[in-house]
């Protein structure tokens, strides 16, 4: 493999674009003129991994999905085995990850084809479940979330049975969206955005 080819391309879409569409910090549940725009290829490009992270005129498009057991949220803690160092030792309740020219295809878009990767990569779901996409998820406070756009998708699993496959997903468990949000500060940043626009207002955060 030539050094061209091992530099991961991630699909992207000019920020000027998401501030076109109308720019937001935090949750938004207004999906359809998002969608309609960000996964067009007119305005979608494959660019280097390594670039991308440090230049926010670019959003990196990632699936961030969030399991769902009778009222009870799966999370986690992030290892030192993952890849995103300004990530370690934080909470999170989302699975998912860059869409890639691997996930390119001709029968269906890329992006649905990388969600359902980096969610097998990195968990065993043991039945059957219902998804739907819930938001869009912005934060430019963050250095992380400034050259990242989260779309966020909830999934409702029949039995509790979820497992993770990757060493750097650790403490794995079900708790109630009450328990989640008193320890709040214990969660990377999209996580706390998610947990208090989805589960904020039943819990009377």
């Amino acid at each position: 493999m030539t050094e061209q080819t091992s530099i991961e391309q991630v699909l992207v879409v000019p920020t000027m674009l998401f501030h076109e569409i109308g720019h937001f910090q935090g949750f938004n549940r207004n999906t359809e003129p998002y969608m309609k725009t960000l996964l067009d290829p007119m305005h979608t490009s494959y660019r280097p991994r390594d670039e991308m992270e440090q230049d926010p005129s670019f959003k990196q498009l990632i699936p961030y999905c969030i399991f769902m057991h009778n009222g009870q949220v799966f999370h986690y803690e992030r290892g030192t085995d993952q890849g995103e160092s300004r990530l370690h030792r934080k909470r999170s309740i989302g699975v998912g990850g860059h869409i890639s020219t691997l996930d390119e295809s001709e029968t269906e878009h890329a992006y649905i084809l990388g969600m359902r990767r980096e969610i097998d990569e990195e968990i065993e779901i043991q039945g059957e479940y219902t998804q739907e996409l819930v938001g869009i998820l912005n934060d430019d406070i963050t250095e992380v979330g400034k050259v990242h756009l989260g779309i966020v998708h909830l999934f409702n699993v029949d039995n509790p049975k979820v497992f993770p496959k990757e060493a750097s997903m650790i403490q794995t468990r079900f708790s109630s969206p009450a328990e989640l949000l008193e320890q709040l500060d214990q969660f990377e940043t999209w996580s706390q955005i998610c947990l208090e626009a989805l589960f904020g207002e039943q819990s009377g955060k």
